[in-house]
């Protein structure tokens, strides 16, 4: 959606301020190990696409705001991984950090992710503290409670989980922040990008079902097969594989339609049709068949 270049130049600027003298220095390689190198980084490009369409294209607040996001995203990918949740040996096709360090560091490095993720804001907008507010608010609620990636976890724990609301939070809450964050952070109204950050976030949540019951480890970059292992909540156990793609579908469609005008709306509908080609390439597509 936008260069990674400066994106990635945000996240190393971000990163290397944990590696300063005092540092313990497992924690530091362990934190830069859950960063880089990165996957699609779709919802900080997401949110880099939407302050552009706002009309604030290479700003150093959206490219700070679209990093913290990252972070947090990283976080959460930590502690989904480690031994009391999905106990997953790999990500991204190396080790996961607690198999890398040890369990004791990963959970470490969550914690250190989630607070990092607002220093670096923090730090960004001392020349526009009247735009920061918002930006706390608004990656605050996507990463607790009651409706963040945090309670989204939460509901694993559950003796019944109910799907929306677990999908909503689980992936949701992040490309929320990313769709609100961008014009937030360009100074426009964030409520007409909300849709779009909900959509897509269901669409991609229903996506990651999908790929863990047709893909491989190989593919995936992680343990595949881990829903119906675990017993966790899928779109594909409530739709079917068919009904899931075709549900899939529909958000897509759906989220492209709620893009409000702006001088770079033709362009995102593009990119989600894209993202959504990504997501499900025709050759997974067809196992579903």
């Amino acid at each position: 959606m936008e260069p990674l270049s400066s994106l990635e130049q945000a996240l190393e600027t971000a990163v290397s301020s944990c590696e300063t003298l005092g540092c313990p220095p497992r924690l530091a390689a362990a934190i830069r190990y859950a960063v880089f190198p990165g996957g699609a980084r779709i919802r900080p490009r997401l949110c880099l696409a939407i302050a552009a369409g706002c009309g604030e294209p290479h700003s150093p607040l959206a490219e700070a705001t679209a990093a913290s996001i990252e972070l947090l995203h990283c976080a959460s990918l930590v502690h989904d991984d480690l031994p009391c949740f999905d106990d997953a040996e790999t990500r991204r096709n190396r080790p996961s950090v607690h198999r890398a360090f040890d369990e004791r560091i990963a959970l470490l490095v969550g914690d250190a992710l989630i607070v990092l993720a607002f220093q670096n804001v923090a730090r960004a907008f001392v020349e526009a503290p009247d735009r920061l507010p918002g930006i706390v608010l608004a990656l605050a609620r996507a990463a607790g409670a009651p409706v963040g990636i945090v309670a989204g976890q939460a509901w694993e724990c559950e003796v019944a989980t109910p799907l929306e609301e677990y999908r909503r939070l689980k992936t949701g809450a992040l490309f929320v922040a990313a769709t609100v964050g961008g014009a937030l952070s360009a100074g426009s109204d964030p409520a007409p990008w909300r849709v779009l950050g909900e959509r897509l976030g269901e669409a991609y949540q229903v996506a990651d079902d999908i790929r863990d019951a047709l893909g491989t480890e190989e593919e995936l970059g992680k343990p595949a097969g881990k829903d119906e292992a675990l017993g966790r909540p899928s779109a594909v156990t409530q739709f079917g594989l068919a009904g899931a793609v075709k549900y899939f579908e529909g958000l897509i469609a759906g989220a492209a339609a709620s893009i409000p005008p702006c001088p770079g709306a033709e362009f995102l509908r593009e990119l989600v049709d894209l993202e959504a080609q990504r997501l499900l390439p025709e050759q997974l597509l067809r196992r579903a068949a």
